[in-house]
């Protein structure tokens, strides 16, 4: 489900990421909830990967799913919010892998990827809150990055608001930031806007 980036997809996304979300000014860290300021996670709707940047270089890439139901922010729409997050939690310290959760509670269940009915919350949750209007309910809408048994649907829209991943994708996230770190919600392609950036840039 991961993806060990080569150095010119690394590049390119890089400068994708710096263009996307506009880190390459000062103050741009102005409106912070503290924590982790070395990770951020940058989402594509449209390409359905979280991309790990630390210290503006990308690390790693991920398979996800954002919401079958599009994207916004309204409360009882179940759609994905676009902007910059943060994460404002973490829940699910050494849990084992497919460990199901009920109210950001673990039940004691473990489920395998793929578990035929089964569409829980499991292994870890990452709650985010929003840092701008348009995203400004996430938190009391309980948006969370966190892991899915339906892995076979990652890669395309399957969640209900959430940005889903597999379980040992979301165990390793988790354990690589902080709270505090930045997640940017994006409409458009990573590598898209990376190779018009890197164009223009030459």
């Amino acid at each position: 489900m991961t993806g060990i980036l080569t150095p010119r997809v690394l590049f390119l996304a890089s400068l994708s990421f710096l263009a996307a979300v506009g880190l390459t000014g000062c103050g741009s860290n102005s409106f912070s909830f503290g924590g982790d300021t070395h990770n951020k996670m940058i989402v594509s709707v449209r390409d359905q990967k979280m991309l790990l940047v630390r210290d503006g270089t990308p690390v790693k890439s991920y398979k996800i799913s954002t919401s079958k139901f599009g994207i916004g922010d309204r409360p009882g729409s179940n759609c994905t919010p676009l902007g910059r997050l943060q994460v404002a939690k973490k829940i699910g310290d050494n849990a084992a892998i497919g460990s199901v959760f009920k109210s950001r509670r673990p039940t004691g269940e473990v489920i395998k990827p793929n578990a035929p009915g089964r569409d829980p919350v499991v292994t870890r949750i990452l709650w985010l809150t929003g840092t701008e209007s348009r995203n400004q309910n996430a938190f009391r809408r309980t948006i969370y990055i966190h892991g899915t048994p339906e892995e076979c649907r990652l890669g395309s829209p399957a969640s209900y608001g959430c940005i889903r991943m597999g379980s040992r994708d979301v165990a390793d996230l988790y354990n690589r930031i902080g709270t505090g770190a930045d997640v940017f919600v994006i409409r458009g392609s990573i590598q898209t806007k990376s190779e018009s950036q890197a164009s223009a840039s030459l």
